[in-house]
């Protein structure tokens, strides 16, 4: 591997109203040897128009959507290193060069994310995102294990991750949203992705705010319940997660019943007054549950 290698920044677009600034800070990052890949789905010129005024963006449109549209601009980059970017977060002008000394560090680690904080429409910064107060190195089993018994993506959004390339060999745009043959794209296909990113090798921790993660309740996102259609998913999604990483091994039955079963509840209590569709995902978790404590 290079001392210097070729790390792909790929923002996949739709929105425009802080496209530029998540270029700019794309372009403005330290690491030298980059190339900006943006695949564009947006209805209007808006996004082709902001690119031509820069040199040397790779742009290329793109009529996919959500999951597959940021698939698409992760499997047409040619680094060594991929780093994605939503069209309307920001990143830290260390981030890349910190993450590739992460990424140089360890041979075995296939994707490192960092701290990142929560900005609002007006770029102010809200909410510091910390999953531990110190680096860390976890076996990829023990990250989805972590996460599914908590029923929390503390890795992120793609725009906290950046991941090696070679380790995306033995996938493609569907099969890397697939975990047990369900296909992931509405809701937690980060977290899926994210799964088989590290199946086999490590993820990196860094204690770095390396990047903002834009949410405000009056901007349109994927994370805001009120504007993204498919937000039920990012719910429901987590309890066939859990039903299914107990049948790959991942959790013990005694997991299960205790940690699994109280997220399982917890969610459920929740998000059931608002979205009536989580009480079925809950009952198909009980009706599971007993199943697998009367065997």
């Amino acid at each position: 591997m290079s001392q210097n290698p070729l790390v792909s920044i790929v923002i996949p677009s739709y929105k425009t109203e802080f496209f530029e600034q998540t270029l700019r800070s794309a372009i403005g990052q330290t690491y030298n040897n980059t190339e900006i890949i943006v695949s564009d789905n947006c209805p209007t010129e808006t996004i082709a128009e902001t690119c031509q005024r820069f040199n040397g963006i790779n742009y290329y449109r793109n009529e996919l959507k959500g999951g597959q549209n940021i698939l698409d601009a992760i499997f047409s980059a040619k680094g060594d290193y991929i780093k994605p970017l939503f069209d309307d977060d920001l990143l830290h002008p260390f981030c890349v060069e910190r993450m590739v000394e992460a990424l140089q560090s360890n041979p075995n680690t296939s994707l490192v994310f960092s701290a990142s904080t929560t900005i609002n429409s007006e770029n102010k910064r809200k909410k510091q995102r910390r999953p531990a107060n110190q680096p860390f190195l976890i076996d990829g089993k023990e990250l989805q294990r972590r996460m599914i018994l908590s029923f929390q993506n503390f890795v992120g959004e793609f725009s906290t991750i950046m991941l090696r390339r070679e380790f995306l060999k033995q996938y493609d745009r569907t099969n890397a949203l697939t975990y047990d043959n369900a296909i992931y794209t509405k809701g937690l296909s980060d977290v899926v992705f994210y799964w088989n990113a590290t199946r086999g090798h490590q993820a990196h921790y860094l204690d770095e705010e390396l990047s903002y993660f834009r949410f405000d309740p009056q901007h349109n996102s994927n994370s805001n319940p009120e504007s993204n259609p498919d937000f039920l998913f990012a719910i429901t999604d987590w309890i066939e997660l859990l039903i299914a990483s107990h049948e790959a091994g991942v959790i013990t039955d005694t997991e299960l019943v205790a940690q699994g079963a109280k997220q399982a509840r917890a969610l459920s209590r929740y998000w059931s007054t608002k979205f009536p569709a989580v009480a079925e995902f809950a009952q198909k978790f009980e009706d599971y549950l007993k199943e697998t404590t009367q065997k």
